[in-house]
């Protein structure tokens, strides 16, 4: 496939506008050095700047005609034509091997497993529990002993390590599995919500090897996601407008596993399209 430049700088332009409207809200509170604890997470754990979202690519092996411009960009080579630039999977491949190699496992084996929903965003609460400091500068919405109590009065089911890895020392053993980081391709399953929300991630390392509107969907992804992962945490997040998913309550743990499962779907749909802008269609079995 081939674009004219044309073609190519409206759906660049558009792109810049669609990714500065997504990052309108976080840049103007970073003008006055303003925290907040719900959407920080995205432009923080992810390290992914508002600047980088901004940058269109086409997609692996998507020509793009008349832009020698992007022949030094990295991970980019020349195409068939005088002047153009492609995107380079076959490059990203061998400069980034074991990366390369992460990527495809995680997405492949996440999308080969059923998704599981009995969890109810208990890692935030297992990450607070006995602890007389919290990763939020804010009060929990039951106090400390309550929501110790709903730790205590529930089953932790946690699947995925980079959250597993910030339970307190007392929650460690009280998770179902021990999660080690060797082993995450082994459990990782596409009810978490933080397998959702790692879409975005895997996106932003795959670089011009992913299109800019499936780049920025993955971020809309791990926006909504991120809201429902704070509004049932164990945090009185009230002066940030947040309401509460109260997943002690049957009614809350409805409604969390409810939006749990629309994310999941929404998930399957966007780790096939990453895998196949990448890699093709059916490229490669799962390892």
């Amino acid at each position: 496939m081939s674009l004219s430049r044309q073609d190519w700088l409206v759906l660049e332009e558009a792109h810049r506008e669609r990714a500065d409207a997504l990052t309108a809200a976080h840049r103007d509170r970073a003008t006055r050095a303003e925290k907040h604890p719900v959407w920080d997470f995205l432009f923080t754990y992810y390290s992914y700047k508002p600047a980088h979202l901004r940058r269109w690519h086409p997609g692996a092996g998507v020509e793009l005609a008349d832009a020698g411009e992007r022949l030094d960009w990295r991970w980019y080579r020349a195409g068939r034509s005088a002047d153009s630039a492609v995107p380079d999977a076959a490059a990203f491949g061998r400069e980034k091997a074991e990366l390369a190699s992460l990527i495809e496992k995680m997405l492949r084996r996440t999308a080969s497993r059923p998704g599981q929903f009995g969890c109810f965003g208990l890692h935030e609460w297992a990450m607070v529990y006995r602890a007389d400091e919290h990763r939020h500068a804010v009060p929990l919405r039951l106090g400390q002993a309550g929501t110790d109590a709903v730790v205590e009065n529930h089953d932790l089911r946690c699947t995925h390590f980079d959250a597993f890895r910030f339970f307190t020392p007392e929650a460690v053993p009280r998770n179902r599995t021990s999660l080690s980081r060797d082993e995450q391709p082994l459990f990782e399953q596409p009810g978490c919500l933080h397998a959702g929300m790692d879409l975005y991630k895997w996106a932003t390392k795959l670089g011009p090897l992913i299109p800019g509107d499936l780049l920025l969907d993955s971020f809309e992804l791990a926006r909504d996601i991120r809201l429902l992962d704070m509004q049932a945490a164990p945090y009185d997040l009230s002066a940030w407008d947040v309401v509460p998913v109260p997943i002690e309550t049957p009614e809350g743990k409805a409604e969390y596993v409810r939006r749990q499962r629309g994310f999941a779907d929404r998930g399957a749909a966007l780790r096939t399209a990453l895998l196949n802008a990448w890699l093709g269609a059916g490229v490669r079995d799962a390892a």
